[in-house]
Order: C-alpha cells, then structure tokens, then sequence
C-alpha cells in the first residue's frame, strides 16, 4: 500500500466532501451566497472547515507527493499519516461542538500537529533536495 498516495487521496476526499456538504448546506438552509458570522451557526462551521481544508489540502498534498519521490526516512512516512490525521482532527473539531466561540481539544491538536507535521516534511524536502 502506498501511504503517500492513500493520504493525498484521503485529503482530497476531504476537501470534496466538505464541499458538497456546504452545497447541502446552502440548499437547507436558503443560503445562496455568504453566510452567518455567528460561531454557533451550523452553515457557518461547515464553511470554515470547508475553507480551511481548501487553504491547508493543495500545498500539504504537493508536499507529500514530493517527499513520495525521494527515498526518505521512517520518521517521514508517520509524519505523512499523523499530518493527514491531524487535519481530519482540525475539522471535526469544528463540525462537532456546539460552537467555534471555545477553542477545544481537536481544534488545538490538528492544528498545532498540522504545523509540526508539516514543517517536518517541508525538512524533510529540503534533505532530499540537498542530497540530489
């Protein structure tokens, strides 16, 4: 099994899926452009966690396509898998509770991990780039 692709693949169904829901949820709700501000509102957690996908899935899925086609350590390919779980743990931190007005525990780890996990690939790159 291919990891790397398996976790490009599972980011992009995220960001599809997260899509359709705010397309549902415009339907639902009558809600054709914009939406409300207010952090307890149902279409609004769905377009952040939609929008937030779209900001961070396109460069993490390049970078793991990247770090793929070179030979690279162990520590990467957990890092690939934490990164990817870490983003599904950012968005049901949104989704879930009630509210975006608190922070909570899913919303800090998938972030904090996003960054860590990240910027360890974005290491891991560099190395590859430098060893060529």
């Amino acid at each position: 099994m291919n990891v790397y692709y398996l976790c490009i693949g599972l980011l992009a169904a995220l960001s599809l899926l997260l899509g359709a829901l705010v397309t549902v949820g415009r339907g639902k709700y009558e809600v054709l452009v914009g939406h409300s501000f207010d952090p307890d509102n149902t279409l609004h957690k769905w377009v952040r966690a939609h929008a937030n996908t779209t900001e961070y899935a396109p460069l993490l899925m390049v970078l793991i396509y990247l770090v793929s086609l070179g030979q690279s350590s162990t520590w990467v390919w957990w890092f690939v898998i934490l990164l990817t779980a870490c983003r599904f743990l950012f968005v049901a931190g949104i989704l879930f509770p009630s509210t975006m007005a608190k922070p909570n525990p899913m919303r800090f780890l998938g972030a904090v991990g996003t960054y860590i996990f990240g910027l360890g690939l974005c290491l891991a790159l560099v190395q590859q780039a430098l060893r060529r």
